[in-house]
């Protein structure tokens, strides 16, 4: 069904808050895809573990982001964008590669003893950055990569997490790069900087989105045309390891926002749960129970608020340079964090903190301000940013997403009707979850390690915290609902069809 570009379909009923001083989309918003000619330049910041409710102009969880909630001002928030399979590796995956993990193998976070398994992003992949390089661009890379598979520990014991990155096709065209695999020391980060050999990590004493910022900001830069060639655009991935847990390790001066405050003061959901003895969180799935880091909750919205304070200082930069008017930005995230909620800490569960990701896009003089509730998964922003970029012919065949670049172009755009919830380990066939998400429900059937199927379904305009599963209540809505997750599984091939 071919729709308007722009739908209040229960958008202002379960978004009130969202739009708050923001105007729906125009139509004929897009001027042109060029500047004098010139492609713009791209800057896609996305923090790990960043939730959509800890943007400040949410007027949900309590932080302070006046940079981020500019950015919302300026460009175009998406109020309905998700995170497909809320995970590190597998988001990383998808946006490269605008596959999803059964198409591109990243099927679950990449460490040493899923190798084996093939749980790495491939060298041959036609990645995001490989059309980018391809069409001229400077691509550069910074922060936290975890697409790699590491080699098993000589003794076989704990698992290896970081990792390097050889450079090559094993970089996918990034010319820039300064970046590491995927370590949590955030106080103390180490990077491989461009033609570093693996023994050559440089250790900094230095909060890595404040040490991070002031890498972008010397891109942006370009002294001595030391970082790119400034007669090309420049696309550049900025990949935030914080909020990410351990989420005490952050800087002492955002800590102090917090001071005297405790998680209860902080966690506000009706949903969250300070133990995990609770009939919310008693359907055995979820990536952690409630332990002792949920009195670390003062410290995650301390990184939420240092995280808007570095990007503030790069796109102050940004502007400084002449920059801004010619450069998308994009601020979004690989998933959220449950906080509590459900009686659950962290990610890899349907419920909307952490499925539900923020995305704002902002092209000044080209983008008009508003919202827009399209259902936006992860493998669709690939191809749309490539359209909207001028690079719509050299989007690979294979790519799964869908282009919606015509949104922002007056033209006429078939929106999804759902989008997948997916879930598997690549060492385990029994646990295995998939589902959906409309404008009003979310429906979820979920395998646990027994084998043993349970479903899900919530009414997320009326119960928007989802603490009602209202599964086998109405069984026309589940049907439909079914059909829509059938849908996408024969599109894009998932064996898990068999399972509905």
């Amino acid at each position: 069904m071919i729709k308007k570009n722009i739908s209040r379909r229960n958008f202002l009923k379960s978004s009130a808050a969202v739009t708050a001083g923001l105007t729906l989309i125009p139509q004929g918003l897009l001027t042109s895809c060029m500047k004098n000619g010139k492609r713009p330049n791209l800057l896609f910041i996305f923090p790990d573990q960043y939730r959509k409710q800890a943007m400040g102009f949410m007027n949900q969880d309590p932080v302070n982001t006046p940079n981020i909630d500019a950015l919302s001002r300026q460009g175009v928030v998406f109020s309905n964008a998700v995170s497909n399979h809320p995970l590190c590796s597998p988001y990383r995956g998808m946006l490269l590669t605008g596959k999803y993990p059964l198409s591109n193998g990243v099927l679950s976070n990449c460490h040493s003893g899923r190798t084996k398994h093939g749980n790495f992003l491939k060298p041959d992949d036609i990645c995001f950055s490989d059309v980018l390089s391809q069409n001229n661009y400077n691509a550069g890379y910074v922060g936290k990569w975890h697409l790699d598979g590491p080699e098993p520990p000589e003794d076989g014991k704990a698992n290896v997490w970081d990792s390097y990155c050889k450079p090559g096709r094993y970089r996918h065209g990034f010319d820039f790069w300064y970046s590491y695999g995927a370590d949590d020391n955030h106080l103390t980060p180490h990077y491989w900087i461009n033609d570093a050999k693996e023994e050559e990590a440089k250790y900094f004493e230095q909060w890595s989105p404040e040490h991070e910022a002031e890498v972008v900001q010397k891109y942006l830069q370009n002294a001595g045309d030391k970082f790119r060639d400034d007669e090309k655009p420049f696309a550049l991935f900025w990949g935030i390891n914080p909020p990410h847990h351990p989420f005490n390790l952050v800087p002492e001066k955002y800590k102090k926002n917090f001071e005297g405050k405790t998680e209860k003061d902080v966690l506000n959901r009706p949903n969250v749960q300070f133990s995990n003895n609770t009939e919310m969180g008693d359907h055995g799935f979820g990536d952690m129970w409630v332990d002792d880091r949920i009195d670390q909750s003062t410290d995650y919205f301390a990184m939420c608020e240092g995280v808007d304070e570095q990007i503030g200082k790069v796109l102050q930069t940004l502007k400084e340079q002449g920059l801004d008017d010619n450069t998308i930005v994009i601020f979004t995230s690989d998933h959220g964090e449950m906080l509590g909620s459900h009686g659950m800490m962290h990610k890899n569960i349907w419920f909307s903190e952490a499925y539900d990701i923020p995305f704002i896009i902002r092209w000044p003089e080209k983008i008009k301000p508003g919202t827009d509730d399209l259902l936006l998964s992860v493998p669709d922003i690939m191809p749309t940013l490539l359209s909207l970029m001028g690079m719509k012919k050299d989007i690979p065949a294979e790519v799964e997403g869908k282009d919606y670049s015509g949104i922002f172009k007056n033209e006429p755009v078939e929106r999804p009707e759902a989008a997948l919830y997916f879930f598997a380990k690549p060492e385990d066939e029994t646990e295995k979850r998939r589902g959906v998400k409309t404008h009003t429900h979310t429906y979820v059937i979920a395998y646990d390690n027994k084998g043993e199927k349970h479903q899900f379904l919530y009414d997320d305009v009326n119960d928007p915290y989802q603490m009602k599963n209202i599964y086998g209540e109405n069984t026309e809505l589940e049907q439909d609902l079914t059909e829509k997750l059938r849908e996408i599984l024969i599109r894009t091939n998932d064996p898990f069809i068999s399972l509905l």
